[in-house]
């Protein structure tokens, strides 16, 4: 997917494809590009997920994701080494009160923190030198007009048009029409909704189907 040709179809649904009197800029019609992917990644930061490397403060439990990170999804292993089991903190602190003093070594299970997104718990507390490997949405880099939009799919093109579209039909000017910012706007957020309702078909083993109906 590439902006630029995001806003030529933006532009022929704009109505505003005759360079002489255009009502959008290209550098407005960029900066709404960039802000729909932005919108997008946080109505839905599972399409923008990806794999990095966390170094990790030395001698403490608290880590962070990388930090164009928006939401951390999962500590994956060491680098080079073996996995990191995810736990449960309350457990930990029950079980083994003391366990934020225990002695550095390799990570074998980490927590998610309760109320930052992008810090995570690892225990034991990390020895010098130790680095994992998370998975994460990334939020999107601005881009320009020609660069290839990396993580989304192509198959959202129409979505980034329709954010595009939404954007301009709610400036408020004389050329607004509220009830085409409106509809735009609804077909954005269906949109996202749509491709996550359908996870239940494509990411199950009954495609969807109840138990009682699957044979």
């Amino acid at each position: 997917m590439i902006l630029n040709d995001v806003i030529a179809t933006a532009r022929r649904l704009l109505q505003d494809t005759d360079t002489s009197l255009q009502r959008h800029s290209d550098a407005d019609l960029l900066d709404f590009g960039n802000d729909t992917l932005k919108r997008i990644c946080l109505l839905r930061p599972d399409l923008f997920s990806t794999q990095g490397n966390v170094a990790c403060t030395t001698n403490e439990v608290l880590q962070s994701a990388p930090t164009d990170s928006v939401r951390l999804f999962e500590v994956l292993r060491i680098d080079g080494g073996a996995a990191v089991r995810e736990t449960n903190r309350e457990i930990l602190d029950q079980t083994h009160p003391t366990w934020q003093a225990d002695t550095a070594a390799a990570a074998s299970s980490w927590m998610r923190h309760p109320r930052n997104p992008n810090q995570f718990m690892i225990y034991p507390q990390a020895p010098v030198s130790q680095t994992l490997v998370v998975e994460y949405a990334q939020s999107p880099p601005t881009y320009d007009g020609v660069t290839a939009v990396a993580l989304l799919s192509d198959a959202y093109f129409s979505v980034v048009v329709d954010g595009i579209v939404w954007l301009c039909e709610s400036m408020d000017n004389e050329s607004v029409t509220t009830q085409r910012a409106q509809m735009f706007q609804q077909s954005f957020v269906q949109s996202l909704q749509a491709s996550l309702e359908s996870r239940h078909v494509t990411d199950s083993e009954m495609g969807g189907l109840k138990e009682k109906d699957f044979r």
